[in-house]
């Protein structure tokens, strides 16, 4: 079962279920300019940028599924009422997990205790480590949140000089303080983002501009970079582990910090590719092969569809692409999470690690 670390390095929690929850984030790119190829080194950013003047951006999709629902924010992370007196603007505890903080609603969205976060530059999973439910004043969904939240603004305000794990590390040393006395909520997460920018390169046909991912990990929340036209993975981000079923994590008294842990790959993409920022609960129930042959699939009967539903789809372009491709990869993780006599990565690595396991990762 899924650890948290404790004041003491090897001190362990356990909780009683283990992943319940699946994050599919997909996106593939487009150029709002027509003067790109395939460039090489040279790399030189717009020192004035925005996201206005960015070259390329995202189609994006998502599909989420958890077992049980998000815990409600605890005060002062949901939004009260404007005004108790009116009997049409009544509290309500659903509204709680909307997230608000300092008077803005939280970025991004949550997912039992994960968060996701998708735009036309950045897209990005939190893996809130549900262990914490199960201590006093613990809550991994508030904390997933409220990196995410952190983490996509620092994102925004430093477009024009990206160092995605410097964003991260102001995100989590924010989300500290936010959570500390009074209100003193604890948690940890995973994180991994990928960030659409690009470079710059001089060639003999004249100055080319060559799309590129700055993609961030910590912990076995994973990027993957897919080419369906060639039905084949780009890249892969490396799952982080401090032993079997405990990752590394950001959060109360973990010893990880995104300056000492998180990983930075930049990685040249193409236009068509699909970029998908998924959960363990994706990765632990589909193998590599089995990931890549859905994204495909669902490509090909998106695109070949006639029913309705696609129809009514295809309307929204390819960000309607992007939520089928999503929302296929969710549901084959969940048909095999939940399916007691399944074969799956996680099986077979429970296996390796002398444990008694059958079946998807579902517990």
């Amino acid at each position: 079962m899924r650890q948290i670390l404790g004041k003491s390095y090897f001190t362990q929690f356990k909780i009683s279920y283990r992943n319940s929850k699946i994050c599919s984030c997909v996106a593939s790119y487009h150029s709002t300019t027509r003067n790109w190829s395939r460039g090489s080194s040279a790399t030189n950013a717009d020192p004035n940028l925005s996201k206005e003047h960015i070259p390329f951006r995202f189609e994006t999709g998502i599909a989420l599924y958890a077992k049980k629902k998000p815990r409600p924010f605890p005060p002062p992370f949901h939004s009260p009422p404007r005004c108790f007196s009116d009997p049409t603007n009544t509290y309500d505890r659903s509204s709680d997990k909307c997230g608000y903080f300092k008077g803005e609603y939280m970025k991004g969205f949550t997912n039992g205790d994960d968060a996701v976060y998708a735009d036309n530059y950045f897209i990005a999973v939190n893996d809130g480590v549900g262990a914490w439910s199960t201590r006093p004043g613990g809550h991994a969904g508030l904390w997933s949140r409220l990196v995410m939240h952190f983490w996509a603004l620092e994102i925004e305000n430093n477009l024009s000089e990206p160092d995605p794990i410097k964003s991260l590390q102001n995100a989590y040393e924010q989300s500290i303080k936010a959570t500390a006395e009074p209100n003193n909520w604890q948690g940890t997460t995973t994180v991994t983002g990928a960030l659409m920018y690009y470079k710059n390169t001089s060639q003999k046909s004249g100055a080319q501009t060559t799309p590129l991912l700055f993609i961030v990990n910590l912990g076995d929340s994973q990027i993957l970079v897919t080419r369906p036209r060639e039905s084949r993975l780009v890249f892969k981000s490396t799952q982080q582990w401090h032993w079997y079923d405990c990752p590394r994590q950001i959060g109360t008294n973990s010893p990880d910090t995104p300056c000492d842990k998180a990983t930075l790959d930049v990685v040249e993409i193409e236009e068509n590719d699909i970029i998908l920022a998924v959960s363990d609960g994706v990765t632990d129930n589909l193998w590599e092969h089995e990931i890549i042959k859905n994204v495909v699939d669902s490509v090909n009967n998106w695109k070949g569809s006639e029913s309705d539903q696609n129809a009514a789809q295809k309307r929204n372009g390819e960000a309607g692409l992007m939520r089928f491709v999503a929302d296929e990869l969710m549901k084959a993780a969940k048909a095999i999470a939940t399916d007691p006599f399944a074969e799956s990565p996680f099986m077979e690595q429970a296996i390796k690690e002398g444990l008694a396991v059958q079946g998807g990762e579902f517990i």
